[in-house]
């Protein structure tokens, strides 16, 4: 009842990322919708990305890790290598997204899992702000099989391979679904930005991106973590 508690909590955050964000006229994100439907079985089906592409195996998942903060993540895919941050929540009771004045860092949900440890752990991060595109402008490019890297403060970095990106629409959403675990026992992870429509009046998007991973790999980190790094568009 707890973990669903606050699961449902973070179905006030999301719709309020896309708030005082650039209008997308000028800034348009990829269209992450030929993706959306893609799926696998973690036992290791094979699975079509966007091209719709079948024979890509994903690997079979790793056990949980011990508890490490994020200090940064990779996504080649996306051109992502970017900061993390903590983020709790705000008076609305709504996860506090990265400040609209750093939209090159990623927020971490501190009061949830983290990256590498069983659960789902979230990262959130803009998709574009009034200066031009953010950290997550390019996540629609993340396809299944891609890898996602968190390096943490233990000294690991957490490999996770990205098994479903799709499209959670404001109306009939579901939070269970987007952000419970999918399989009990993995350790799991959900990088979501905004998309779909942008409402003028509201300075809102309609849906979010949901990039759906699961650890499969850890390794030493090659340096030690500076916290200096950030995305610079």
């Amino acid at each position: 009842m707890a973990a669903a508690a606050v699961w449902a909590v973070l179905l006030t955050a999301v719709w309020l990322w896309g708030r005082e964000l650039s209008d997308p006229a000028a800034v348009a994100p990829p269209d992450p919708r030929p993706g959306s439907g893609a799926r696998h079985d973690p036992a290791g089906d094979p699975v079509g990305g966007a091209d719709g592409a079948l024979g890509r195996t994903l690997p079979a998942a790793r056990a949980p890790l011990p508890v490490a903060e994020p200090r940064r993540v990779d996504i080649e895919a996306a051109g992502v290598h970017a900061r993390i941050v903590e983020r709790g929540l705000d008076s609305d009771g709504a996860v506090r997204p990265p400040p609209m004045d750093t939209p090159g860092v990623v927020g971490w949900y501190r009061d949830g899992p983290e990256p590498g440890t069983e659960g789902a752990a979230l990262l959130v991060g803009h998709v574009d702000t009034d200066r031009g595109p953010a950290v997550f402008h390019r996540l629609a490019s993340v396809r299944p099989g891609d890898r996602v890297y968190v390096t943490r403060a233990d000294g690991t970095v957490a490999e996770f391979t990205a098994e479903d990106v799709s499209v959670a629409e404001r109306d009939g959403f579901d939070p269970a679904r987007v952000y419970g675990v999918r399989s009990p026992g993995r350790a799991e992870l959900r990088l979501i930005t905004c998309t779909g429509e942008f409402d003028r009046d509201s300075r809102s998007y309609s849906a979010n991106l949901v990039v759906s991973a699961y650890l499969t790999g850890v390794r030493p980190a090659r340096e030690p973590d500076t916290g200096a790094l950030e995305w610079r568009g």
